[in-house]
């Protein structure tokens, strides 16, 4: 499957949002920086959520000010609802490219969408010196992506080497305590 294969589809911000809630996330948008931006986003997303422009909103803020965590949240929620979206009924671990046919089906760019967040996903565990967890997300991606159209084989790299480091890392703790 050609994961740039868009045929014209609507994405996600196409969906439209309440009134209110598109005036809260341009106010947000507006008082970037500020508590108050926040405040919107949050007060947003209680309105509406299961929209995916309020969870893109609220995860940008988040990754900006460095919020990684909440960042990862909000990833793994549009991850989740991506898939029921798209009838994906196993968790991500469990994703196959029979799964990814499937979803091709009912829509091209929300499969990419959620695979795109897995990525975002991994990269905020690799922010937060957790390789090994980014490494099976990274991994996932690879199996799937065979032809690395998202553009996970660097990614995947790194952490592979991250978590080769830590295993160093950890071996010679274990030594040094044997030592004493």
């Amino acid at each position: 499957m050609d994961l740039l294969d868009f045929n014209g589809e609507d994405m996600y911000f196409d969906e439209p949002v309440s009134p209110e809630v598109e005036s809260l996330l341009a106010d947000a948008a507006s008082r970037y920086g500020e508590p108050g931006a926040e405040l919107s986003l949050l007060h947003a997303y209680f309105l509406e959520p299961q929209h995916l422009s309020v969870l893109v909103a609220l995860y940008r803020y988040f990754y900006y000010r460095h919020r990684y965590q909440e960042a990862l949240i909000i990833a793994d929620r549009a991850i989740a609802l991506s898939a029921e979206r798209l009838g994906i009924r196993v968790h991500w671990r469990e994703l196959t490219e029979a799964h990814l046919g499937h979803s091709v089906q009912v829509s091209m760019a929300l499969t990419r969408f959620l695979l795109l967040a897995l990525k975002g996903a991994g990269y905020l565990l690799m922010r937060q010196n957790r390789p090994a967890e980014a490494l099976e997300r990274f991994e996932k991606l690879a199996e799937i992506d065979t032809s690395d159209r998202l553009g996970i084989n660097e990614l995947l790299s790194m952490a592979r080497n991250a978590v080769a480091e830590e295993q160093i890392a950890g071996a010679g703790d274990n030594v040094r305590f044997l030592g004493r």
